[in-house]
């Protein structure tokens, strides 16, 4: 396993997309990741990865998808697939119940926020690259929702602006356990050094990260 010791304030926590309408009963897109956030033990894990990172010190961000509003897309002259399906189901609406974070991850006292990405990558047309790199980070550590869109598309970027990655493979979930394996075994090689689950993880954070 490649070392995880890490100098921690270079290093940051990214919490992608945890919305009620992923996560909790009666979202939105609930029934459609059940399954995975199950096999996965998602909200479990990623619950000890955010106390984790918090005691060794990380600074943590989290990265939203945007929210739908009313008239969002009425002038586009296209939309991706991904957004024509936002627009029509209303998903993680401003304002709404599903549009708010799961209680277990509301950001805390001196944690951020990046603006919303529109589509997949945290990174594309938002702020997160300026905000991690005025706070010096240089390593990146990723949980959320959805494996193949928004994690595999920010761990993706992360790595094409010079982060080093690490992904924890069972923070994750996505709607089906054929889209977490081709993140894990296909993709995420490629972009993220360091493929870890959460309890290596939080192990290595505890014994191995050190302040300047």
């Amino acid at each position: 396993m490649s070392d995880l010791s890490c100098d921690v304030s270079r290093a940051a926590l990214l919490v992608v997309d945890p919305y009620n309408d992923f996560l909790s009963e009666g979202g939105k897109l609930h029934e459609l990741a059940r399954e995975t956030i199950t096999s996965q033990d998602c909200v479990t894990h990623m619950r000890e990865v955010l106390a984790a990172a918090r005691a060794a010190g990380l600074l943590v961000c989290y990265v939203p998808h945007h929210r739908w509003r009313p008239g969002d897309y009425e002038t586009w002259h296209y939309m991706a697939p991904t957004q024509e399906s936002v627009a029509k189901n209303h998903v993680f609406a401003a304002e709404s119940w599903g549009g708010r974070f799961h209680p277990d991850f509301e950001p805390a006292f001196g944690e951020l926020v990046a603006q919303e990405h529109w589509l997949s990558s945290g990174f594309a047309n938002t702020d997160l690259d300026l905000i991690l790199k005025r706070h010096g980070i240089e390593r990146v550590i990723v949980i959320g929702l959805r494996a193949n869109t928004c994690i595999d598309s920010t761990v993706r970027s992360a790595a094409e602006l010079g982060y080093d990655v690490t992904l924890v493979t069972d923070a994750i979930a996505a709607f089906s356990q054929a889209e977490i394996d081709a993140t894990i075994q296909l993709n995420a090689p490629s972009y993220a050094r360091i493929r870890i689950p959460t309890a290596e993880l939080a192990e290595a954070l505890a014994r191995g990260t050190k302040r300047s």
